[in-house]
This record gives structure tokens, sequence and C-alpha cells, in this order.
């Protein structure tokens, strides 16, 4: 399978039409018996257990007729975690945080091949090449996994931060949006 990137632009843990699709396209190609690693980097410690919950609620209502394994990643096990996962999901949160974690594996790319990685907010810009965030401080890089300049949470503010020449897509996404990339 070829590697499957998905971005959204924020906040699916709500319920709503648009967060079921997401969940959808992310169980859309994998097995019966997906195993699903759920990456919590970009989270402090206490925050972890509600965002767990809201993402058993999510994949648990979009799920068909799979039967889920979750995991949650550990960084003295990550890389063996991501070899036997089918999917990634970069949870939201603390972009910079999430950035310098994942920065500490210099082969993420190649071990992210032929899986299906998905991305939400903080996410979404650790897999992007470049995104703007007020709260991480301006416009930064991303690790280029995707090659798009991004604002999630888009509600038609400060696009004019992103590089206005830059060869990139723009990628406006507001919350529940989200869109693919093979």
């Amino acid at each position: 399978m070829a590697t499957k990137f998905i971005i959204h632009g924020g906040f699916a843990g709500h319920i709503n039409d648009q967060n079921d699709s997401f969940f959808k396209e992310i169980l859309k190609d994998t097995p019966d018996n997906p195993k699903v690693l759920l990456v919590y980097f970009a989270k402090e410690l206490d925050r972890i257990p509600v965002n767990k919950e809201e993402d058993f609620v999510q994949f648990e209502r979009n799920k068909r007729n799979k039967n889920i394994s979750f995991q949650v990643a550990d960084e003295k096990f990550f890389v063996e975690q991501i070899k036997v996962a089918d999917v990634i999901y970069l949870h939201g949160g603390n972009t910079l945080k999430l950035l310098e974690t994942l920065k500490k594996f210099p082969h993420l790319k190649e071990l992210f091949t032929g899986k299906i990685i998905a991305g939400e907010s903080a996410g979404a810009y650790a897999l992007s090449s470049l995104f703007y965030s007020k709260n991480a401080g301006g416009v930064l890089q991303g690790l280029g996994f995707v090659p798009v300049q991004i604002i999630c949470h888009y509600i038609g503010e400060n696009v004019e931060k992103l590089p206005k020449n830059s060869k990139l897509e723009t990628l406006l996404l507001a919350d529940y949006q989200y869109r693919v990339f093979k």
C-alpha cells in the first residue's frame, strides 16, 4: 500500500459528520483488524486520558465491521510501535513539543512508508513543510512529509503570514476539515 497522509484542521474529538468522515477515511484502506498507534507527544500528561477516550469513541463510531486494536505511543518503543501499526494518529496539542519529539527519530519518513498517517492540528503542522501558528510563534518548518504550507483552525485570518512566492500549495483548514495526500 502507498503511504497515505490525512491532515485535519482541528478538534477531531468533536462528534459531527465531518469528523465521522475523517475517521472513516483513516480506516478505509486498513485490514479487518487494524492496529492504530495513538501519538500524544503534543499533549500534557493530564490531557492524555481525556483525548484517548475521545479518540476511542471516534474510532469506534466509525469502524464499521473492523476490529481495531489501539496502542499509545511511548518514546522508548516508538520505532517498534510504528513498525507493527497500520495507522499512526498524531494528535493535536503543542506543535513545538510534538516536533521536538518526532525529530529524535531521523528515519521517521521511511518508517511511515506504506502506512496511514493522520495528523490533527499540531499533527498536521508536524507533517507539513511550513505552517503558521500564532501559538507556536509564527511561520515554522514542519517535517516536510506533506508538501504544503498550512494554517489549521483557519477562520479567515493570517494567510498573509505565509510566504507568497512559495512553490508549496497553501492549505487553509478550518476546524473539522481534512485533506488526503497519497
